[in-house]
């Protein structure tokens, strides 16, 4: 598999990086903020589905860790999958959100950078979220 052209989109939130991640974590907590999952956020089994912009999806979350780590992958159809890299980490008393996207075969420049611009809004969405809020926990 070649190696693909990658981009990584991050944002600094005035939160506690702990606290960030353990709202974050929530897979139900998604729809509030990363609208690029779709809607419908459902549990099925192991894994999520949602209605994705182009039909349905199938999520599986990475299990609760003590590194942060937040990474999904996304099946789009059978055989399509899409790791999205997603991560928060300490940066001073807040933290910093950060989430690699990949440039796949037949994706445009356009396409990419639009996908990019998509994230940092969701990430902003997130930040928004998370600053104004008390101290948000478990799903909403």
């Amino acid at each position: 598999m070649p190696t693909h052209e990658a981009r990584t989109v991050s944002i600094s939130i005035e939160r506690d990086w702990r606290e960030v991640y353990e709202y974050a974590s929530v897979p139900q907590n998604f729809a509030r903020w990363a609208s690029g999952l779709g809607s419908g956020l459902e549990r099925s089994g192991e894994d999520w589905t949602a209605q994705g912009p182009e039909g349905p999806i199938r999520i599986r979350f990475s299990p609760p860790n003590e590194f942060g780590v937040l990474d999904h992958v996304v099946t789009l159809a059978p055989g399509v999958e899409i790791l999205i890299p997603l991560r928060v980490t300490a940066n001073g008393s807040g933290s910093e959100v950060a989430l690699t996207l990949f440039r796949l075969p037949g994706m445009t420049a356009e396409k990419f950078a639009a996908d990019a611009d998509w994230v940092q809004r969701d990430l902003e969405k997130l930040r928004a979220l998370l600053e104004t809020q008390r101290k948000p926990t478990g799903p909403t």
